[in-house]
């Protein structure tokens, strides 16, 4: 499985469309708001790298109001 975290900045005055329509796609496990340089940081995860390349630049770039993303994919350590 592959956890990764999304970090979005939004256009003004589009957060709750942007949020709405990240809470429609497969794959996220969570999406929250937040103050700072991102304005969303979203919880995804699917089974290959290629299921999460699909998502980021076939879903969430191509959302109106997204400027920016910024892909953080997680690790197990031991």
């Amino acid at each position: 499985m592959i956890i990764a975290y999304v970090l979005a900045k939004v256009e003004a005055g589009k957060d709750k469309e942007v949020l709405g329509e990240v809470l429609k796609s497969a794959g996220v496990a969570e999406a929250t708001p937040t103050y700072g340089v991102y304005d969303l940081h979203i919880k995804v995860e699917f089974n290959t790298v290629e299921e999460l390349d699909e998502f980021i630049f076939s879903k969430i770039r191509r959302i109106p109001g997204v400027k920016e993303t910024v892909t953080l994919m997680a690790f197990r350590g031991t």
